[in-house]
């Protein structure tokens, strides 16, 4: 179970730090970037191709998010005076471009064949119990300001429910989460049962199995909206027992980090690398706030809301908006260093334009605008695709290729969902949406 926790904090931190760059991008700028990989893929290469050549790994990383954020400046500087769309028709082609350069050119990067047995950080450090405590004592530290920022959100969300109402908001939103997930456990086990007898052809098993999804997501859905109706303060109330919910898992997957850390020896590679990943995240969402907070970010927003307004108050759109590309870029070219070392073996298939989209997925779940909301769609994005990996091999009755189209569209599902209960996201402000402007 450790390395299984190590693994998921891992992919959420990196995919935090690749869907920051992105939510700074369209969350703050409105631009639609569709190519957010080939920064990753930039940052990945030039990392691993460096580090081969004896680079030392944190200098490796560096040129290869400057070099992503290069990759940026110049899509910017030939695309920014394009319109939206065709702005997004480019990204996507310069990303894929990118992609089969990666594959074709095999005196570089080995083509197909990938690059493995590369150098990774904290891989053969041993440290003493000194060591391992002040890593414990870091990644406490980061968990503590997190868990005071929640601790400022409950109360303050707390107090906007009236007392009167605060007791059976939060009953009712406790037994509304609880009754649901009993219910997909329940049809979960029926399906598993019911698939080991054999009993029920396979075909027919699905239609039932997938009838009975549609039907519990869209009942769940219009009792939520009822009791949005009927029940003061409703939204609130569901709110926090989520949060609190969400805050009890946190706990649980820090016990598990810690423990690895402590016992840094049982996997010293993926150890280092949760506590190197979750520190970037740290500090770049600190930093990210204090920027989209400053006058610099006010124009972003600005941007974002009416260019021709901005550019009417003489502020230079598009150097402000060559910025914000060239920062998302760095940041996903952080995150492809990391996503290198912690698949350690880097192939062109590892950079599928669907990594992109698993990137607008975790901003657009999180809420468009909102770096909190963002880490948020990243963890509640990996914990589903990692616990799903495994508990719907029993329950579905698919191959593992047509399971992980199924996933694919479950999760495209719990999207639309979304976009019908909570257009902005779990975090997001409906205000500053960008699309369908």
């Amino acid at each position: 179970m450790e390395g299984f926790v190590v693994s998921l904090v891992i992919f959420a931190a990196i995919f935090a730090i690749f869907a920051l760059g992105l939510n700074l991008q369209w969350g703050f700028t409105g631009l639609i970037n569709f190519g957010q990989v080939a920064f990753m893929t930039i940052g990945a290469y030039a990392t691993v191709l460096l580090s081969l050549r004896g680079v030392p790994l944190w200098l490796g990383a560096l040129i290869g998010a400057v070099l992503a954020a290069l990759l940026g400046l110049g899509i910017g500087l030939a695309t920014l005076r394009l319109r939206e769309d065709y702005l997004a028709i480019v990204t996507i082609g310069v990303a894929e471009m990118v992609r089969l350069i990666a594959e074709n050119e095999a005196w570089l990067t080995r083509g197909t064949f990938g690059l493995q047995s590369f150098p990774l950080p904290l891989a053969t450090w041993n440290p003493n119990w000194l060591g391992r405590s002040l890593m414990v004592a870091m990644l406490t530290a980061i968990a503590g300001l997190a868990y005071w920022r929640f601790w400022r959100w409950l109360r303050q969300t707390v107090k906007s429910i009236p007392p009167a109402h605060l007791t059976n908001g939060v009953a009712l939103s406790l037994g509304y989460l609880l009754s649901l997930t009993l219910l997909v456990i329940g049809l979960g086990y029926a399906s598993s049962t019911l698939k080991q007898l054999g009993t029920v052809p396979y075909w027919l098993l699905g239609v039932l199995l997938l009838g009975a999804m549609v039907a519990l997501v869209w009942f769940y859905v219009w009792l939520g909206a009822l009791a949005k109706a009927r029940i003061p303060a409703w939204s609130n109330s569901l709110g926090t027992v989520a949060a609190l919910v969400c805050a009890a898992l946190g706990l649980w997957v820090y016990g598990y980090s810690a423990s690895a850390l402590y016992h840094y020896d049982r996997n010293p590679s993926k150890a280092g690398l949760m506590l190197i990943s979750v520190v970037l995240l740290a500090v770049i969402f600190w930093a990210l706030e204090r920027l989209v907070r400053s006058p610099w970010g006010r124009v972003l927003k600005a941007i974002r809301e009416d260019e021709a307004v901005a550019r009417a108050l003489g502020k230079n759109v598009f150097a402000y908006k060559l910025q914000s590309l060239a920062i998302g870029g760095f940041l996903a070219g952080i995150a492809g260093s990391l996503y290198a070392w912690q698949l350690t073996t880097v192939y062109p298939d590892n950079f599928q334009p669907l990594v992109t989209f698993n990137a607008w997925t975790i901003v657009v779940l999180g809420g468009a605008g909102n770096n909190v909301g963002t880490i948020l769609g990243a963890a509640i994005f990996w914990g589903y695709q990692t616990v799903t990996r495994f508990f719907l091999r029993d329950v579905i009755p698919l191959d593992d290729a047509r399971l992980g189209a199924f996933r694919i569209m479950l999760i495209g599902l719990l999207l639309m969902v979304l976009m019908v209960w909570r257009p902005q996201g779990i975090l997001g402000n409906k205000d500053e949406l960008t699309l369908g402007k």
